[in-house]
């Protein structure tokens, strides 16, 4: 079996060393060919394949043919001319502060040089030394090629204070602004980014600059389709389920469940998976499905953004009315919380609306909505990530003592609104759900039975739990419901532990303040 590459998003050297390497040239070759424009944009969550696809065009501009031999581009007429390439990768100088980023700066813009043949003058600033070498390339008469990754990792690094973060979309404005002034001695454009900040000068001056985070033409240009699975891990995939005692169909099912439900299309076209948790699935080929969304993907400026942010207002699995003015963003101050869930990757889209032109988002997959819960349950606490995988862990081992100290800790560390007793409850269920899902558990909140509506039925491996809330009662009141109205009769049949818990709050102080369970038999 041909290698997977899990370390690396340099394109020559993943086909040097004959590793698995996806096939997206002719989406590449498109663009560089396109009659109409040479300037483009796209957006897409991090760990998706963005470095990837500014390396392969680096090496095609470069004219590094052999390195394409077998792809598509290799079967058309593309010409192989070779161009300077400015390949700027602003995650370089992305820092916490305004300080730091001033020092790093030059640092990357010497690096987006090195390859040109460029010499780098210190007398001038970072700045000026973009605009001197398009300005030296077009002048010899081959006009260079920019390649800008990671644009908004500068400004995202810094975007839990605004006024820092202002300070740094400042000083990047000049250095976007050369890209107007130079337009016409570029070959071609291509930023790439998590997050799509409208008042960033890259967007006011490049008012030709083609975005195509939307466009349904490009919709599958990073992440893996179905169809380009089979064509590049068949063998991966056969012996993972084998290792995994599960058939072929069985395992993709699982798989599919776990990372496929990308979304970047509006009216028509296919979900896509997260390309880093393919690859380090069957790269590593574990005797079980891991999570490796929190590991790799998991950005800094939305952990920083929702340290602020009235986390239980949302409900992820079903956003609804989100128009396409809320993926930009404008006001640093004011950000819409579901269009930065979406750009970080925690959102995709579900649906669109052409008539009232508005989108639904949700969770894309089972690796994702694990982690969110689990950075919810944790930001909801005020506690580290690690705490929250932790007291999940209790309940699944029934260390009740444990896990009712952990949720006593969780509730004291939230802040609610409303004080109406059917909200509280909501709220109550909706940090348990997040805590739960970290674990991996199924949780219906709310479900419906002969005899009643229990608060929550959560499944797992490990066994059933069905919990009743009470908001000014004791907690065996919520425990003499269940057994009254059978909540946990439907589950009987199960050979899994069925296990009944009974929470009880406090509406002045919004804590919990008694817990019961028992085994149901």
């Amino acid at each position: 079996m041909k290698p997977i590459p899990l370390d690396s998003s340099d394109f020559p050297s993943i086909r040097d060393r004959g590793q698995i390497y996806v096939d997206k040239t002719a989406y590449l070759h498109k663009l560089i060919t396109d009659p109409d424009s040479r300037l483009f944009f796209i957006s897409r969550p991090r760990r998706f394949g963005k470095s990837l696809m500014i390396s392969t065009l680096k090496a095609i501009f470069q004219g590094k043919k052999e390195l394409f031999e077998g792809l598509a581009i290799s079967g058309t007429a593309y010409d192989w001319s070779v161009h300077p390439v400015i390949h700027l990768n602003m995650g370089l100088c992305s820092a916490g502060d305004v300080t730091t980023f001033r020092e790093l700066l030059p640092v990357a813009m010497k690096y987006a040089l090195k390859d040109t043949g460029y010499v780098y003058d210190d007398s001038l600033n970072p700045i000026g030394n973009f605009s001197t070498a398009i300005q030296t390339f077009h002048d010899q008469g081959t006009d260079p090629v920019i390649l800008i990754d990671e644009y908004d990792d500068p400004v995202a690094q810094t975007i839990a204070n605004p006024a820092e973060a202002e300070q740094v979309r400042t000083i990047l404005a000049p250095l976007y602004r050369q890209l107007k002034e130079f337009v016409g001695s570029i070959r071609f454009l291509m930023i790439t980014g998590v997050s799509k900040f409208t008042k960033m000068s890259i967007f006011s001056a490049l008012s030709n600059l083609v975005d195509i985070s939307f466009d349904d033409a490009y919709a599958t240009m990073l992440g893996y389709t179905e169809e380009e699975l089979d064509a590049n891990f068949l063998e991966h995939i056969s012996a993972h389920a084998s290792k995994m005692k599960l058939s072929v169909e069985e395992y993709r099912q699982e798989l599919r469940r776990m990372y496929n439900g990308y979304r970047f299309w509006t009216i028509e076209g296919q979900s896509v998976y997260n390309p880093v948790s393919i690859n380090w699935t069957l790269g590593k080929s574990k005797s079980w499905f891991e999570t490796h969304w929190g590991d790799t993907g998991r950005p800094s400026m939305l952990m920083n953004y929702l340290k602020r942010e009235e986390v239980l207002a949302l409900d992820p699995e079903k956003v609804i009315g989100v128009r396409l003015s809320d993926f930009d963003v404008a006001d640093l101050a004011n950000i819409s919380v579901s269009g930065l869930l979406f750009q970080a990757g925690y959102l995709t889209i579900q649906d669109f609306n052409p008539y009232s032109q508005t989108y639904t988002l949700g969770i894309p997959d089972e690796e994702v909505r694990e982690d969110f819960a689990v950075v919810m349950a944790s930001l909801c606490a005020k506690q580290p990530v690690h705490w929250a995988s932790s007291l999940g862990a209790c309940l699944l081992t029934y260390q009740w003592g444990k896990f009712f100290e952990g949720l006593k800790s969780l509730y004291a560390g939230v802040a609610y609104g409303p004080t109406e007793k059917r909200v509280c409850e909501y709220s109550y269920g909706r940090c348990l759900a997040f805590l739960l899902q970290g674990q991996g558990i199924f949780c219906q909140p709310e479900v419906v039975q002969a005899d009643g509506r229990s608060d929550m039925v959560c499944v797992h491996p490990c066994g059933v739990f069905v919990f009743e809330l009470k908001v000014d009662q004791p907690a065996a009141i919520a425990m003499e419901q269940i057994q009254k109205k059978q909540y946990a009769l439907p589950y009987a049949a199960d050979s899994r532990p069925i296990w009944i818990v009974g929470l009880a709050f406090d509406s002045k102080t919004r804590h919990l303040i008694d817990c019961a369970y028992e085994q149901y038999q």
